[in-house]
């Protein structure tokens, strides 16, 4: 399996052009907004405020994923902060590669956050809209790493193994002595791409039965808790991950997602189910005297 196009879709200038990656990421993007506006309809809300929300979210998204691979140091030759310190300039050229998952989701979260804020939402509200969007998104959009012949594992004999082109390749896989351009590599942004479809359809079916015991911040922390979960081991997989002494970066973000909103999602309804006992505590007795008069 190899790439069957040209990363770049449409050449405008001889260095400059719409790439494919883009491309897929706007529609990823479009399609979890679409998912989110279905959502808010549904539960009676205006529909607008997704879009409205999704602009500023874009924007504080692309900030926060160029800031985590600006501020990065990938293994296998990749450019991170040692590079950018010397080269400020290549900071703004994003056409060139260089984006963040954590860093856009954190961004996006804070996007979303500030609109509710301004337009008087409930901001857990409407991020429990737009998560499984989220993951929807990011199913599409990492076939862009596969048409730029990136985010690929170690060598295999697996017959999905990807075929990566020499000058996409990163050390050591780049001597062709030991791994020859018929070399096959595991397509990690496959595993990653259907890990989020898994995500997105878990989500919304929980959204969707469950509606009713859920409070205000599940679906969000079930994103928080999901993705970062998968990412924890396919992560393993990834040669050019940044690494913070023995462990990649990524990884140690997941296990910090994954144990802080499973303790986050716990507390909450444990909380919610004591103030309800205390509730019903209270108004029986009052109950119980207005029955006997």
């Amino acid at each position: 399996m190899r790439p069957p196009v040209d990363p770049i879709l449409i050449h405008i200038t001889p260095n400059f052009g719409i790439h494919w990656y883009g491309v897929l990421i706007v529609i990823g993007v479009m399609l979890g907004a679409v998912y989110a506006s279905r959502r808010a309809r549904e539960d009676g809300e205006n529909p607008d405020h997704v879009w409205n929300a999704l602009v500023i979210a874009i924007i504080l998204a692309i900030i926060g994923a160029r800031l985590y691979h600006v501020f990065s140091e990938p293994a296998g030759g990749m450019v991170g902060w040692s590079y950018y310190r010397k080269h400020p300039g290549e900071i703004f050229k994003i056409w060139r590669g260089g984006l963040g998952i954590y860093g856009a989701i954190a961004g996006g979260i804070l996007g979303v956050v500030i609109y509710a804020w301004r337009a008087r939402l409930r901001p857990l509200q409407w991020l429990d809209y737009g998560a499984p969007g989220l993951a929807l998104g990011q199913f599409i959009g990492r076939w862009g790493n596969f048409i730029n012949q990136e985010l690929y594992g170690p060598p295999t004999t697996l017959p999905w193994g990807l075929i990566i082109d020499p000058p996409h390749r990163i050390a050591p896989y780049n001597d062709l002595t030991l791994y020859p351009p018929e070399t096959r590599f595991h397509p990690t942004f496959l595993y990653e791409s259907l890990w989020c479809l898994l995500v997105f359809v878990v989500l919304a079916t929980i959204a969707r039965k469950l509606k009713g015991r859920l409070l205000e911040g599940d679906i969000l922390l079930g994103y928080i808790i999901g993705y970062p979960l998968g990412r924890f081991f396919i992560e393993y997989l990834r040669p050019d991950a940044w690494m913070i002494g023995p462990i990649a970066a990524a990884q140690l973000f997941a296990i910090f997602c994954v144990v802080g909103g499973t303790a986050l999602l716990v507390v909450r309804h444990l909380r919610a189910r004591r103030l309800q006992t205390v509730t019903v505590t209270v108004e029986a007795p009052e109950s119980t005297a207005g029955a006997e008069e």
